[in-house]
């Protein structure tokens, strides 16, 4: 059974907007749950996560690339869905990014997936301007978030998924977050052996 271990920390909701794209889903077994509208959600043991979809679509940065989570096979994946507008993900970029360089080294690889911003231009800024070292799929349209499942709260802007090394559902935070408060979640899940993964 499931077991649900859920913090409370505020929650920024935006509704939300789609529109075309090239970004693709297939569906996984991750079913969200979010008891009593907690924001910060733990999915333990592991052996009971489930998994996303395969997340894929263009290149934030790089034009006729494609960035797919499977380009991480075996890696701690830390998804952040984020968009330039928006007030909080601007606040959390550096947070981000220092956990990203801090836990690289133990098989971590950082993720974005850029939604609501139709000028692409705009959100290549916000990387630059922000020194934003990892990769982001470019989604104005969402569509990469439904390998998520159709539980997921899409309207949850930023919205921070830790995923373990086999890309199942370790954590979920649908708030701003600060280093202090991904950092050790990220290295806890990065440590987990391969005797909790089956």
């Amino acid at each position: 059974m499931k077991k649900l271990v859920a913090l409370a920390v505020c929650a920024l909701a935006l509704s939300g907007c789609a529109t075309g794209t090239d970004a693709v889903a297939q569906g996984g077994t991750f079913d969200f749950v979010s008891p009593g509208g907690k924001t910060s959600i733990f999915y333990d043991p592991p052996s009971d996560r489930g998994t996303v979809g395969n997340l894929s679509g263009p290149d934030l940065m790089t034009a006729d690339k494609t960035t797919s989570l499977s380009d991480f096979d075996g890696k701690v994946v830390v998804l952040n869905v984020w968009g330039q507008w928006c007030g909080p993900c601007r606040g959390e970029a550096n947070d981000l990014e220092q956990v990203a360089e801090a836990t690289k080294d133990q098989g971590v690889q950082f993720l974005g997936i850029n939604v609501r911003d139709n000028q692409q231009d705009k959100a290549q800024d916000f990387v630059t301007d922000n020194k934003v070292s990892y990769p982001s799929i470019y989604d104005p349209p969402m569509r990469t978030l439904l390998a998520l499942g159709q539980n997921y709260p899409t309207s949850v802007i930023p919205t921070t998924i830790v995923l373990d090394r086999e890309h199942r559902v370790a954590a979920v935070f649908l708030t701003e977050l600060l280093a202090s408060d991904l950092q050790p979640v990220v290295e806890r899940v990065a440590a987990e052996s391969s005797s909790t993964n089956g």
